[in-house]
């Protein structure tokens, strides 16, 4: 049987990196099979995903890590091993819309997404019904602007005490501080209803309306303290045109948002996404 795991590495770019991970994968036994990997000719940079099979290796995972960490040394590479035996654990918070909900917990079922939800938290009990309905604990934390350092504290415990590793905003309605995202840095994504740079922050529909645009779009995005400029991951778009309404801009957008939201989702959980300079680059 299989024991897969995927290794991710950044650094600076330079001859014999390929060669140098593949030799130390075959040394110790594990057979590679799948690899992918991107040069940013302008930032100098190398980024590979190798996923291998462990399951005949000569030695022991730590030997395996060592040796690994030993070509690291010797290239100046950060990297990360990912084992596919770990499933993941997810938080998803909201506020009132459900369709990104809707659309993460159906595919979670259909065996998309190869995560476990823990809880959903939500500011608000409007979506209480759907995690009975999916048998997911919900926790309403409401907040004002009084009570949300206090909330998001009991948000934090919670998720520490469930062994949470990624957050998903699903449209929650709410800026999460600073303090929460260093707790969770890189494993908080967030969907944003606008094709970003181009209308950040609030109602992006009824600006896109204003301006007449002929595109509109949807953005998934690691959550950093700069409100929506955290490194993106997915994005998409729709025609529309002078004869639709701010309705129906809504209408087109929450379909993009679900696509872009899941695929995010789905790739972060697959460990095909490697974060740097703000930007993110994503083995497909």
């Amino acid at each position: 049987m299989e024991q897969t795991a995927t290794l991710l590495v950044c650094c600076p770019d330079r001859k014999g990196l390929v060669a140098a991970l593949a030799q130390v994968l075959y040394g110790h036994g594990a057979n590679i099979l799948d690899a992918d990997q991107h040069t940013d000719p302008v930032a100098g940079q190398f980024f590979q995903r190798i996923k291998f099979d462990m399951s005949e290796l000569h030695t022991d995972r730590r030997s395996l890590e060592t040796a690994i960490s030993e070509v690291a040394g010797r290239f100046s590479m950060s990297w990360r091993i990912a084992d596919g035996k770990n499933r993941f654990r997810t938080a998803i918070f909201v506020s009132k819309y459900d369709h990104c909900l809707y659309d993460l917990l159906l595919r979670q079922r259909a065996g998309e997404l190869s995560t476990d939800f823990a809880m959903i938290i939500s500011n608000h009990e409007d979506l209480r019904s759907v995690a009975e309905q999916f048998e997911v604990p919900f926790h309403h934390l409401p907040v004002t602007k009084e009570t949300k350092p206090a909330q998001e504290r009991e948000a934090l415990s919670l998720l520490k005490t469930e062994g949470v590793d990624l957050v998903v905003l699903a449209r929650y309605m709410q800026i999460l501080s600073d303090d929460f995202l260093k707790a969770y840095d890189g494993q908080v994504i967030n969907i944003h209803h606008s094709f970003l740079p181009a209308f950040m922050g609030s109602k992006p529909y009824h600006r896109a309306f204003e301006r007449g645009v002929k595109l509109i779009g949807a953005t998934a995005h690691y959550a950093t303290a700069d409100l929506d400029e955290g490194p993106i991951i997915e994005q998409d778009v729709v025609r529309c045109s002078h004869r639709d309404s701010v309705q129906d801009l809504v209408r087109k957008g929450r379909d993009l948002e679900k696509v872009v939201l899941g695929r995010a989702v789905r790739w972060h959980l697959d460990d095909r996404i490697l974060v740097y300079d703000n930007k993110t680059v994503v083995f497909n």
